[in-house]
């Protein structure tokens, strides 16, 4: 891969990263969980837009970065976002790690390695 592949896939990854951990904030910061009332709350809710914007510009980015590489291996790179957003989640919202979510991370990590090499 080159310097310009590897930062669109960073970036893509980054992006799509923000765009997941905005998209929880908004869905947890709502005082009310129910009814339209909720889906108001949302709409004005800026972490909404930070997701919304964020998953704009990744759409950009994966775009740019499907232009100089096979689907089949784009496809498997972008299978990291699931361990960035799983830390992530970890960190900020103190969410479970089990034995079995562990493992499946460390085999994606592993076939992404792999991917990334080849």
């Amino acid at each position: 891969m080159t310097l310009l592949m590897i930062l669109l896939w960073l970036g893509n990854l980054c992006c799509d990263t923000v765009g997941q951990i905005a998209f929880k904030y908004a869905a947890i910061s709502s005082k009310t969980r129910k009814g339209f009332s909720y889906w108001v709350d949302l709409l004005f809710n800026y972490w909404l837009w930070i997701g919304i914007a964020t998953y704009g510009i990744g759409f950009l980015l994966w775009i740019a970065f499907l232009s100089y590489m096979p689907l089949s291996q784009a496809i498997l790179l972008a299978s990291a976002n699931i361990i960035t957003i799983m830390i992530c989640g970890r960190i900020l919202f103190k969410e479970q790690l089990t034995s079995y979510r562990v493992i499946g991370v460390s085999l994606i990590t592993c076939g992404v390695v792999l991917v990334g090499i080849g």
